[in-house]
Formats: C-alpha cells, sequence, structure tokens
C-alpha cells in the first residue's frame, strides 16, 4: 500500500469543542468503514488527529508529519486496507473528546498519556509506549532534584500530565501555561522561564538536538502513552491493539522505536 500522510490544519477546531462540549453540536454516524467493517469518518481514509510540534512523536518536516506516532499509526491504516490522513488540532478537545464527536477523526495519536479522567471522555488502545515526565534547562542552570526547583519559573503545556504534576508538587517553583511545547521551549530559550517540564522522550531529543539545553531530571510517573478515539468505539479498539501486538510480536514496533529514539525498545 502506497503510504500517504497529509497536513490538515483545523482552525475551527477550539469552536467545535466548545459546541460539542456544551452539547451545540451535533453528532452524525461515520460515513464510511475500512476492512473487517470499522468504521472511519472518511472514505478510504483513517483519519488522525494529532497536536503538532511534539518531536519525535509528530512534526513536520520537508511538508510532512513524520515521526514515531505516525508510523505506528500507519501500521493501523494498512491493517485497515486505507491511507492514514492527519489533522492537526488543539490537544485539549482530544481528550475532552470533543474531536471525536464532531467526527473530526477516527484516532487520535498525540503522545497521550492514558489517565482516568481521560477515559471517561474517550476510549484507549492497550499502553503502546512507556513514557515518565523530565525537566529540561539551560545547561547552565542544571537541576539535580525538585528542590532546586525553589523560586524557578517551570513552563509547562496546557492539558498535559506535566502541568498537572508540576502543579501539584512543584509549590515553591512558580508555574506558567503555554498552548503547546514549541511554546514552553521558546520561553525557555528567551527566558522567560528557567524550566520546562514535559514528557520525557521529546526533552531528551530536544536536549540532544540543540546545543545549550541539559535534562535536569526524570521523574518517574509510571506513565503509558495510548491511541485514543471515540467512547465506544470497540471495532477500531480491537484493530488497534491488535496491530500493536503484531509490530511487538514481529519486531517491527522495535524498528520503528529504533528509527526515532536511536537504541532498541524497552523489554516488557
Amino acid at each position: 500500500m502506497k503510504r500517504r500522510i497529509t497536513l490538515a490544519a483545523v482552525a475551527a477546531g477550539a469552536m467545535l469543542a466548545l459546541s460539542a462540549c456544551g452539547g451545540g453540536g451535533s453528532e452524525s454516524e461515520p460515513a464510511a468503514t475500512g476492512e473487517g467493517g470499522v468504521p472511519l469518518v472518511k472514505e478510504g481514509k483513517l483519519t488522525t488527529c494529532t497536536h503538532l510540534s511534539y518531536q519525535p512523536f509528530q512534526f513536520e518536516k520537508d511538508g510532512e508529519v513524520v515521526g514515531f506516532d505516525v508510523d505506528v499509526v500507519d501500521a493501523v491504516a494498512e491493517k485497515l486496507g486505507v491511507e492514514q490522513e492527519i489533522v492537526n488540532v488543539p490537544f485539549e478537545p482530544i481528550t475532552a473528546g470533543a474531536s471525536f464527536a464532531q467526527n473530526q477523526c477516527d484516532v487520535a495519536a498525540a503522545a497521550i498519556t492514558i489517565t482516568p479522567e481521560r477515559q471517561e471522555a474517550i476510549d484507549f488502545s492497550e499502553p503502546y509506549f512507556a513514557a515518565n515526565q523530565a525537566i529540561l534547562t539551560k545547561s547552565d542552570k542544571s537541576v539535580k532534584d525538585a528542590a532546586g526547583l525553589k523560586g524557578m519559573k517551570i513552563a509547562a503545556q496546557s492539558g498535559t500530565t506535566g502541568l498537572d504534576y508540576a502543579t501539584e508538587n512543584f509549590k515553591d517553583a512558580e508555574v506558567i501555561t503555554y498552548e503547546d511545547l514549541p511554546l514552553s521551549l521558546e520561553a525557555l530559550k528567551n527566558g522567560q522561564a528557567d524550566a520546562v517540564i514535559n514528557d520525557n522522550g521529546v526533552l531528551y531529543d530536544y536536549a540532544a538536538n540543540n546545543e545549550g539545553f541539559a535534562i535536569g531530571f526524570d521523574i518517574d510517573t509510571g506513565e503509558n502513552y495510548g491511541i485514543a478515539m471515540k467512547k465506544g468505539n470497540t471495532a477500531m479498539k480491537k484493530a488497534v491493539d491488535d496491530t500493536v501486538k503484531e509490530l511487538k510480536d514481529t519486531g517491527k514496533y522495535n524498528e520503528i522505536y529504533k528509527k526515532w529514539f536511536g537504541k532498541d525498545a524497552p523489554k516488557e
């Protein structure tokens, strides 16, 4: 199957989310199906909601959206006999279920941590990636533990578990909320923030590819990412779960992991 990924920015995403959450939007049933009768919102496509940029999970390169999550969902699309199409939307409407209620997408892959609160609004696949939080600073301001953050300004992304953790645990620091990871990193770069909290995978990638930045410390939160879908979409959940299992059983998952992280996937 020819691999085709496109990027479609949804400018009205926030408005749709508000109408869906407030009951003002109308839900319609998906208009198409993939192999096995899996419902799809668009004929011949597995439409994936994501929130850019979150390298190396999903980011734009040379006009194409690429990354770890993209490759995993590509395998799901192949299983369904369709092509993946990626839609860039705000993060919070995904986790609130609004993106699915408005039929913007079939699944969402945006390094989304599985939490009980999110499971009330959306369904998740079985975990496909283990993650923790981390603290990133400039190299000359590196900190080794939470005590070292006292008095600092910490940038955190809106709607994330990193923001929740920082708010609950770093009482002696000022937590500043930004819409996305790039804005958080820009705040650190220009001195508006002293540190960034986010998932360790993206922050290690950033530190490795940008001189002058360093990981201060990891925070073991025991988080796992799941691929999200509309509540009650059991056919899609089975298709995604089966695909992830097949990727792991065949060694393809390890190939994808090594491609984006430069090392073998952790043993389960």
